[in-house]
């Protein structure tokens, strides 16, 4: 991992008039460091996620991040060009319902080629060309790089999300839920997918989810979260397999009762 970390958040806070969607919320993500946020619905963790990828402007606090000239940037100092230039080249975002994060009336390949037109690239061929290595390497069959969006699984749909928001080799991925809504089945082969793939491609991710198993595959490092505050964070096995916060005991002793 680089000495210089790709993201610093400090005393990051947002609240909806007296209601606190998070507080106080400080850390550092290192490039290639994946790292989970836990905790059980209406804790904090997608109004953090929300804050950090700029679709949620925070009450106080501040959002650092590195940009490719090793500058840190103040992402709330940015303007909303800039913003949206990043979400477009350095940062993707996989939603939980994929057709949030998916066109779903134009083709799988136009999807994926979009990412890349956005990025300045006009070669058809070339396009056509990456968007089906992209979707092999999703497990999504060459001969359906025409078909569109709705007429694939929740499955597919998230695996053509994913190989949308990676095709042009992001630093940072935002994912929230990513296998939330999916079957058991689907849920390991896409976790399986995506422990590949951001292994790979070195990516940095921050992934939001109440589910321990996927942050254990997934993540390097976990942060717990509880009506807003963070309240025990680690690397991923020590904080599961030894948690230190009653909360997160609980948590982690309610799935091993299941």
């Amino acid at each position: 991992m680089s000495e210089t970390p790709l993201l610093k958040v400090s005393s990051l806070s947002k609240f909806y008039g007296s209601r606190i969607g998070c507080q106080n919320v400080t850390f550092e993500l290192w490039p290639g460091e994946v790292l989970a946020v836990v905790g059980e619905s209406g804790s904090g963790k997608t109004t953090l996620l929300n804050c950090l990828a700029t679709r949620l402007a925070p009450s106080a606090g501040s959002v650092e991040y590195r940009m490719r000239d090793g500058q840190f940037r103040d992402l709330y100092r940015m303007s909303e060009a800039e913003r949206r230039f990043l979400m477009r080249t350095d940062w993707g975002f996989v939603h939980q319902n994929p057709a949030d994060g998916l066109r779903m009336t134009v083709s799988a390949g136009a999807n994926v080629g979009e990412r890349l037109m956005a990025v300045g690239d006009r070669h058809y061929g070339k396009i056509r060309a990456t968007a089906t290595d992209w979707l092999g390497r999703v497990e999504i069959a060459e001969d359906r790089i025409d078909d569109q969006p709705r007429a694939f699984s929740g499955g597919m749909r998230q695996r053509l999300q994913i190989a949308r928001n990676l095709v042009t080799s992001p630093r940072l991925v935002f994912m929230d839920e990513p296998t939330g809504g999916l079957d058991v089945s689907v849920q390991a082969r896409l976790l399986d997918l995506l422990r590949g793939l951001v292994n790979d491609l070195g990516l940095a991710a921050i992934v939001v989810t109440h589910d321990l198993a996927v942050a254990r595959l997934l993540s390097h490092r976990i942060m717990v979260m509880k009506d807003g505050h963070i309240v025990e964070t680690g690397l991923t096995d020590r904080v599961l397999d030894d948690p230190q916060a009653p909360y997160t005991q609980l948590l982690v002793s309610s799935i091993l009762q299941v």
